[in-house]
């Protein structure tokens, strides 16, 4: 969106205007985080979380590279590397440990981001592109995941890779050709761990241009806030820099002690112990589990256990799948026209139920599969589905929400007990 407020790039020094002239990449800086870019003035701390996550990719990226440098991606060798790199590359300890609590913490911020999108309607016109651009990465983001946790070739790691491999075995005609080629052969071996590894080393650069197309698509409508209200002019608005850069400063420290005292107190809280067991194929762990932020989506393909037209193992294929891909109609399943949970009651309430039930199907796919478990985790899923297919759409249709605010400006200083503009037209 563009501000007519907004203040204008002018270089001062020669050299900085030579630049601007033959490529003006500060402008575009300037513009883009910088104090030509005007942004809703009562953003709160949820905000922090799309920095957050541009943060953890560059991790990701640059422990990544150099891992790779002294990675064997080989099945004969994988395991003996990874342990090579513990002990006697220099700092190989803290690059491994940093590198995969960096992943859990880059899903941890990422799913925090998803939530504040739910909760504040960030997902609504005129922002759909910005969020179907938020889908994508979180797509390509747990496709990388999921081949990074390969790579150490331990025992959770193969048969990681061999069950969730095996279910494509369960589309019918074009399933287990798709399964053969993932892999390279009929189980993982060293042609799986050479294209999983290619891919792993990839993907995180493609997840980066898509994040560029999601700033960008940003920019057109500009940013959401806790209000929902849009922009009405100047008084509504900061410059991000410095306000929002010092607040993602704050954010920034905070993300670094959490992620430290991870990686120093304790690297192997989120790992499992059967990882520390070369891949063997002729020993079967006694239960098998995906890593923390697979578990929710791991217990609806799970709940799936009796057959009915289709086999029950292709109803969790389809049902696994399609909770990440109902995610990409939620603009126009929810037909509200207030975009902020705080001021739709109903609607509040179901999203703080979603977020229990997300949590129950998280326990349920890291818990074994005794009868209880498998009742719970199926009506879990059946809520799960319920909510954005039933309950969401009857709710935007059918709730009051409470009286909006006329503006930004108007709502910031009510909070903090100031007189708004309009109160003060009123008393004159």
């Amino acid at each position: 969106m563009s501000f007519p407020w907004a203040n204008h790039y002018e270089p001062k020094q020669p050299l900085m205007r030579w630049l601007d002239e033959k490529l003006p990449l500060p402008r575009l800086v300037y513009n883009a985080v910088g104090a030509g870019y005007p942004v809703p003035r009562n953003l709160n701390y949820f905000w922090n979380f799309g920095v957050l996550a541009g943060l953890a990719l560059v991790v990701q990226i640059v422990t990544g590279i150099v891992l790779a440098m002294h990675y064997g991606a080989n099945s004969l060798v994988a395991f003996a590397s990874v342990e090579s790199i513990m002990r006697d590359v220099n700092a190989g300890w803290f690059l491994r440990y940093a590198h995969a609590n960096g992943a859990s913490m880059f899903l941890a911020v990422v799913y925090i981001h998803i939530a504040r999108g739910l909760y504040y309607g960030s997902y609504k016109a005129p922002r759909e592109m910005v969020w179907l651009l938020g889908v994508v990465i979180f797509l390509l983001m747990m496709a990388t995941a999921f081949m990074g946790y390969v790579l150490p070739w331990g025992q959770m790691s193969f048969w990681g890779a061999q069950v969730i491999t095996g279910f494509f075995s369960a589309i019918p005609l074009v399933g287990e050709p798709i399964r053969v080629l993932l892999l390279g052969g009929y189980a993982p071996d060293n042609a799986a761990l050479n294209r999983f590894f290619s891919l792993h080393y990839l993907l995180p650069f493609v997840i980066a241009g898509v994040i560029v197309l999601h700033i960008w698509a940003l920019h057109i409508p500009g940013s959401n806030n806790p209000t929902g209200v849009d922009v009405k002019g100047e008084q509504d608005t900061v410059p991000f820099h410095p306000y929002y850069t010092a607040k993602d400063g704050v954010g920034v420290a905070v993300f670094f002690l959490i992620f430290a005292a991870l990686v120093f107190f304790s690297p192997n809280l989120l790992g499992h112990p059967d990882n520390y067991i070369e891949a063997n194929p002729l020993s079967t762990p006694a239960h098998i589990v995906p890593e923390w932020y697979f578990l929710p989506f791991y217990a609806i393909l799970k709940s799936f256990t009796a057959d009915f037209i289709l086999t029950g193992k292709l109803w969790g294929v389809l049902a696994m799948f399609g909770s990440i891909l109902l995610l990409f109609f939620l603009p126009w399943l929810d037909s509200s026209p207030v975009r902020s949970a705080n001021y739709r009651p109903t609607y509040r309430w179901f999203l703080i139920v979603l977020a229990l039930d997300v949590l129950v199907l998280g326990y349920i796919g890291g818990a074994e599969a005794t009868a209880r478990n498998v009742i719970i985790g199926q009506l879990a899923t059946a809520y799960y589905f319920a909510h954005f297919l039933i309950i969401l759409p009857i709710v935007s249709r059918s709730e009051r929400p409470r009286p909006l605010p006329n503006s930004i400006t108007e709502a910031v200083l009510a909070k903090h007990g100031g007189t708004s503009p309009a109160q003060t037209a009123l008393a004159h």
